[in-house]
């Protein structure tokens, strides 16, 4: 039998969540139901917050089946009601919360020349409003307690324009601006802030894309992984940046894209 330590007690210093409390938006499908899947397998608390009911308790239901606690909050972030009373719920689940992973949006994309107020708004409310106010709800807190973690989804679009940026791109471009901002605010106290950046991601958001099998094909190519990415593929880098291990990552943009920004 070998001598050599176990390398679990190392690896659990480095990334365990364990008496974490995390709160996911979108929680309930895609990237941001595999983030809180990571994040409650590494042994956070989490709280989902999306809007449709039955995706919710299906998400609490498998987390709960691997051992871990998790809740539930329904609601709708177009509005900043809704977002103030999403925050006290989910704050109430199990405490304040440790980490912050913004996953919710809305990908309304017509083209610029008919893009109008009403798809601006509910693309601002939604992808770069509701994160701000909960980032102003959650981070003074987790400043004033000396440990935090702030995550947002962000996009391609927020870098280089393509298939019809739009309102989202410049949401999504907010949102990088957004972690910078509030890395320079609180990471001295230990919060903080980066944004992870996906490729194109077979999940329900990118259906407009996903249903055209050329385009999926062709977005594949362009990655230096040769394919498309899945939502698993952000578990690791969201429990690395949730964990301890990334105390000295803060105020960046994350890109795990296969290499599709790579060239």
């Amino acid at each position: 039998m070998s001598d050599r330590p176990s390398p679990v007690p190392y690896l659990s210093e480095l990334f365990s969540l364990e008496g974490r409390v995390a709160v996911v938006t979108g929680g309930s499908s895609g990237i941001g139901r595999a983030i809180a899947g990571a994040l409650a397998r590494a042994g956070a608390s989490v709280v989902v917050v999306a809007r449709r009911e039955a995706e919710l308790a299906a998400t609490v239901r498998e987390l709960e089946g691997h051992g871990c606690r998790a809740a539930r909050v329904s609601a709708d972030l177009g509005s900043r009601e809704a977002v103030a009373e999403a925050a006290e719920a989910a704050a109430a689940a199990f405490g304040e919360p440790d980490i912050l992973v913004n996953a919710a949006g809305v990908n309304l994309r017509p083209p610029m020349d008919e893009l109008g107020t009403d798809v601006w708004d509910t693309t601002m409310a939604v992808n770069l409003e509701a994160p701000f106010l909960l980032g102003q709800r959650f981070g003074p807190g987790m400043a004033e307690r000396g440990f935090g973690r702030l995550i947002h989804i962000a996009s391609q679009q927020a870098f280089r324009a393509s298939v019809t940026s739009g309102a989202y791109g410049v949401s999504k471009a907010g949102l990088v601006a957004l972690a910078r901002s509030q890395a320079e605010a609180w990471s001295s106290r230990g919060v903080t802030a980066n944004a992870l950046v996906p490729g194109f991601v077979m999940t329900p958001l990118n259906a407009r894309l996903s249903s055209d099998p050329a385009k999926v094909r062709a977005l594949a190519e362009r990655t230096l992984a040769g394919r498309n990415g899945l939502a698993e593929d952000f578990a690791g880098a969201a429990v690395f940046l949730a964990s301890p291990s990334s105390a000295y990552v803060t105020g960046q943009s994350i890109f795990v894209d296969g290499g599709f920004s790579a060239h």
